[in-house]
């Protein structure tokens, strides 16, 4: 080693290492919701008004892969409930207020087997939980709903592991926003989407005000 680099290495060996800035914490990765009430078009519009969610794509849950469509699905016979995958970024929105939101706005968990005019056990209305942390909070809020008397009739909503989610046909994706006057959409899904506005104005995007 040349005489000259030795002792400038050999400085540099003693040099402290760099640290991360004190409290600085890593940011969360996105999280995924699986959840399924009625016509998941109007599941779909409400979710992607929520701030904090990334993404939401529209599809299958609750069957097999060979069942995953939407003519046979809508035979009910399948296991299968229309549903949304929601991504999410923890850090702005969290698993417990998307429950609320579900809950309060996008569902009427009281309802059997149907949502507003679709009735099937492909409307049903289901939490489908990834892990502990989902089961749980899922299990706390209708206990909560049900303690405080939320709704006049027994929530029915089901609570049950995640096993898989098929995507539905393109057409069906982003249905609302491609179809705002179609006639479902307009009586059915657009007053779920005034009620996120009037009852969680905070968690609205911006974009959607």
């Amino acid at each position: 080693m040349n005489a000259l680099v030795r002792p400038l290495l050999a400085a540099l060996l003693t040099l402290p290492l760099l640290a991360a800035p004190a409290g600085a914490a890593p940011k969360p990765a996105l999280q995924t919701a699986v959840l399924a009430g009625g016509c998941f078009w109007g599941m779909e519009d409400v979710f992607e008004n929520v701030r904090g969610v990334t993404n939401v794509v529209v599809g299958y849950s609750g069957g097999t892969k060979a069942t995953a469509d939407y003519e046979t699905v809508s035979s009910g016979t399948t296991g299968h409930a229309e549903s949304v995958q929601i991504t999410f970024d923890p850090a702005k929105v969290s698993y417990k207020t998307l429950l609320d939101v579900y809950f309060t706005v996008a569902i009427d968990p009281t309802q059997l087997n149907a949502q507003g005019p679709d009735s099937g056990t492909q409307y049903r209305s289901v939490v489908f939980y990834a892990n502990d942390m989902q089961r749980t909070t899922a299990k706390a809020t209708i206990a909560a709903l049900t303690a405080k008397h939320a709704y006049s009739a027994p929530i029915v909503t089901q609570v049950v592991p995640f096993k898989a989610f098929y995507v539905a046909e393109e057409y069906h994706q982003h249905f609302a926003d491609k179809n705002p006057t179609y006639p479902y959409i307009v009586i059915n899904d657009a007053p779920k989407v005034a009620a996120l506005k009037a009852k969680f104005p905070n968690l609205v995007k911006a974009s959607a005000t």
